[in-house]
């Protein structure tokens, strides 16, 4: 019996280890090789740039002062501030703004009532005259350069949507924020390395531009995220999404770690269903130019979270049997190890709990502004020049 379970072990530690380290070393080999596509600077396309809000009094001001700052031609950019029945005020401030900025591009919408994300960036695509769409969540914040920086990759036919990585503000606050930060550059290698060998398949809500072609709306409902959604619409339709390294953006990222694992699981949950519609996609045979990102992200996402609970379950088993087993926990002393262990276990484990949620119908359908945004002031814009 003993033996039976030393070879369970080994099985599905190979199955839920191995081919996600051949991906992530597969992905920053791809990630260090040139494009493969026209990237053109003197492409100037048309550009609408759409920022939701509800309920953002504390924080629009300083979101209208970046946009402000944007170095695009001005007559090829408008900017609509899409309001969902804010309470707080947020709206009397952005009319405040257009009027001490007549010369700027921007346009008010609002919505009678909250019926989501979604909706509102819906309602302002049918309001815009842009042959690029640009969204941004309104506690996100970009570098003036960002737009020349991000739509020369439109430029080439294949490419129907473009993001770009996100940059943490508070990035040595805590350990939790940290820890975040390392994630974060290592998932953004992952995405790069996509985006070259095909698409990348989901974005960030900080930054990510679409070719008006490319899509026909904004969808939440099939993923839970109107970003997520949205890349999936681009890929059915024969276009690639990337990573540009160039167009980064800054937000923050809570310190607490009880809403930490609330974001994360929301945005595990989302991952799930965006992943099995991938899935579903790719047994009708409709994602055959970027089979070769959908395919191991299928089954990073459905498949391994499963193995690795079996795995900790046999490894829990194991180490009773043998407790001498546990001194092998002391290779977490090495702060390396201890980073990859984490992230490994954290990950894993939101995902099979996202995806018992999802079998069971639980949707995290509606955003919640973070509590801890004490990073997201003006000094600290005004540091990186983005006010």
């Amino acid at each position: 019996m003993i033996l039976i379970f030393w070879f369970l072990w080994l099985l599905f530690g190979i199955i839920a280890l191995g081919p996600a380290a051949f991906i992530f070393f597969f992905m920053s080999r791809k990630a260090k090789q040139p494009w493969q596509i026209k990237i053109n600077p003197n492409y100037k396309p048309k550009i609408s740039v759409i920022v939701p809000t509800y309920n953002e009094a504390s924080i629009i001001e300083l979101k209208l002062a970046n946009l402000k700052r944007l170095s695009y031609q001005e007559n090829l950019i408008e900017i609509l501030i899409v309001d969902s029945n804010s309470t707080d005020g947020t709206i009397e401030k952005v009319r405040k703004f257009v009027n001490e900025n007549p010369e700027k591009p921007l346009r008010i919408l609002m919505e009678n009532e909250r019926k989501g994300k979604s909706h509102a960036l819906n309602y302002a695509l049918s309001q815009c005259t842009g042959d690029v769409i640009v969204v941004s969540d309104a506690d996100c914040f970009w570098p003036s350069d960002i737009l020349e920086k991000a739509v020369p990759f439109l430029a080439d036919q294949s490419v129907g949507a473009v993001s770009g990585p996100k940059i943490l503000l508070n990035s040595n606050q805590t350990w939790i924020t940290r820890m975040e930060t390392a994630y974060l550059k290592s998932a953004n290698a992952l995405r790069l390395g996509e985006s070259k060998a095909g698409s990348t398949l989901f974005f960030e809500g900080g930054f990510s531009a679409f070719k008006r072609e490319a899509f026909e709306g904004f969808d939440l409902y099939r993923t839970g995220s109107d970003d997520c959604g949205t890349v999936v619409r681009v890929i059915e339709k024969g276009f690639r999404a990337l990573l540009v390294p160039e167009a980064f953006f800054y937000s923050s990222f809570p310190v607490s770690f009880k809403e930490k694992l609330g974001i994360k699981l929301r945005r595990a949950n989302q991952l799930v269903r965006l992943f099995w519609r991938y899935f579903c996609l790719l047994l009708k045979g409709k994602v055959k130019t970027t089979r070769i990102t959908v395919v191991p992200n299928v089954f990073l996402y459905l498949f391994s979270p499963i193995t690795f609970i079996i795995l900790a379950f046999l490894s829990g088993f194991l180490a009773f049997s043998y407790p001498y087993l546990l001194l092998c926990l002391l290779i977490l002393v090495v702060p390396k190890v201890r980073f990859y262990f984490y992230t490994i276990l954290e990950s894993n484990t939101l995902l099979f709990l996202a995806i018992f949620g999802v079998a069971i119908g639980r949707r995290f359908s509606v955003w919640n502004q973070p509590k801890d945004r004490i990073s997201l002031s003006k000094k600290a814009l005004s540091q990186l020049n983005l006010v």
